[in-house]
């Protein structure tokens, strides 16, 4: 049986983007798949995700982009516009690599509204990645042309979150 590759789009304001699609790679991993994933803002602070994969053969995470950005200045996005060029530059490599069978691109929606990349290098990556390769997208404020490429949408709503209660990030639960 020939694979067919699908792309995922995990967007909205709610948490579980990246949850979703870990879940989805570890869903692919235990089926034998090689699965990678870029992180494009998070940077190299510890997560639970990041111990667990490398444990975990033949699924990669890694951790590409410079953390939070919360100066938005031109002069301050300079760094982080280079990060997630190199992170998409990495993409470009394991979309059209038989190596990975499910390839995650967590955070790639905050890259575009951020500018740091574009729209259509985005759509340019989707329709020139591998027929059989998953390609699984996360981030806020998914662009519409993306979700019309995607075979699965799904918006995460945010309906109620401890941090409205101020309970902090917890390990294993946020990171």
């Amino acid at each position: 049986m020939t694979r067919k590759g699908l792309v995922f789009v995990f967007t909205g304001d709610g948490k579980g983007k990246t949850t979703a699609a870990l879940g989805l790679g570890l869903r692919a991993w235990g089926h034998g798949m090689r699965v990678l994933c870029l992180q494009f803002i998070k940077g190299a602070f510890p997560t639970g995700e990041s111990a667990a994969c490398r444990k975990l053969d033949g699924f990669e995470l890694r951790s590409l982009g410079l953390g939070l950005i919360r100066d938005k200045s031109p002069g301050a996005l300079a760094p982080h516009r280079e990060a997630a060029r190199e992170a998409f530059l990495e993409a470009e490599k394991a979309v059209k690599s038989p190596e990975w069978d499910v390839v995650i691109l967590d955070e790639v929606f905050c890259a575009l509204q951020l500018g740091l990349l574009s729209e259509e290098d985005l759509r340019r990556l989707i329709r020139e990645r591998l027929s059989e390769q998953h390609l699984v997208l996360t981030g806020r404020d998914a662009p519409r042309t993306i979700c019309d490429m995607a075979d699965l949408v799904t918006d995460m709503k945010c309906v109620k979150h401890p941090y409205d209660h101020g309970v902090a990030a917890q390990p294993g639960i946020e990171f």
